[in-house]
């Protein structure tokens, strides 16, 4: 995982509570101190990076983690931020995004019949899966942007599997939404002549709007081709050994694998050493590990994935020092 200068990203998820973000903790510490520039990304609105590295990241902003031998930045994506852009950029003068973008197309005259529907309203309250489109919004900046070009490793620590698959499927369903638009534009652009000329008085206004559509959707397809792409970038499934979470984790490959993103390692966290055995509570406990391993071994999403075991340690793992240690002890 540490070979190599090229860029590679690093997602890591699973169900609520596994340990996905000091495992991308300790990830990031681990390629940081082998020389490689990296960041930390988390994508999960209930952020615990701060409580991982124990020091304030909050901000939405890039912050650089003290401790590691080579440089290391922080960055929580802000919802409450995105939602502030969000609103920002939907309200321009009094008006509304949807009009000022229907007017650009030529459709303004279809504003006012829609008016009823309160779109302003609607605009107001930022949609689901605002936080899921903000980390897209983040992903083509590592992509394009120049601020992001030192880092050789990018890890994301990501939310919940549900808001997870809905980060990785929303490109394609953008690139197909953004398609339909384009699409639907060209029908009412040749449908009759009386269209046809509202289009030419505003041609500029128009094509503008139609060039940042063409644009964002070409953006959307390489984020995709990011995402699926196997000598870039990985998903990390990170569970324990429990039932119910290694059956989640087992959807959550078939359903990676639907989405076509590549996943070569299953982390199980907190697992009993062979020794707790020495008390009624520890030999059950560690029975039912063992159960849930198996379980694994005979699954046929999880059975091919390289099994990365993490112990259940006796001390809280919150800052550099302890990341690094339980770094070594997973990523080794």
């Amino acid at each position: 995982m540490v070979a190599g200068t090229q860029r590679k990203y690093y997602m890591l998820g699973g169900k609520g509570g596994v340990g996905k973000t000091s495992c991308a903790a300790s990830l990031a510490v681990k390629f940081a101190n082998n020389g490689h520039p990296t960041l930390v990304v988390s994508t999960d609105p209930a952020h615990s990076l701060s409580d991982s590295f124990a020091q304030d990241l909050t901000g939405g902003t890039l912050v650089p983690v003290e401790g590691p031998e080579c440089p290391l930045f922080a960055l929580e994506i802000n919802p409450d931020k995105a939602r502030e852009e969000f609103r920002s950029a939907t309200q321009k003068s009094g008006g509304t995004g949807v009009k000022d973008f229907m007017e650009g197309m030529g459709l303004g005259m279809l504003v006012e019949q829609l008016g009823e529907l309160k779109l302003g309203e609607l605009l107001d309250t930022p949609p689901p899966g605002l936080d899921e489109a903000m980390a897209i919004a983040k992903v083509m900046q590592f992509l394009e942007s120049q601020e992001y070009s030192m880092f050789t490793r990018i890890v994301f620590d990501t939310a919940p599997t549900g808001h997870t698959l809905r980060l990785l499927s929303l490109p394609d369903f953008l690139d197909a939404s953004i398609g339909k638009i384009l699409k639907l534009r060209q029908k009412i652009t040749s449908a009759t002549s009386a269209i046809k000329s509202i289009f030419r008085q505003e041609q500029t206004g128009q094509q503008d709007a139609a060039d940042k559509l063409e644009q964002l959707r070409e953006r959307m397809i390489k984020v995709r081709e990011l995402f699926r792409d196997t000598d870039s970038t990985e998903f990390v499934i990170v569970t324990i050994p429990a039932v119910m979470a290694i059956n989640e984790s087992s959807r959550l490959r078939a359903s990676l694998k639907k989405e076509n993103v590549p996943v070569k390692r299953l982390v199980v966290n907190q697992i009993l050493p062979p020794s707790a055995t020495d008390c009624k509570f520890c030999a059950m406990k560690r029975k039912d590990q063992s159960r849930a391993l198996d379980l694994i071994q005979n699954d046929p999403e999880l059975s091919n994935l390289t099994l990365i075991q993490g112990p259940l340690v006796d001390v809280e793992i919150r800052g550099v020092p302890a990341l690094k240690f339980l770094g070594d002890i997973i990523w080794k």
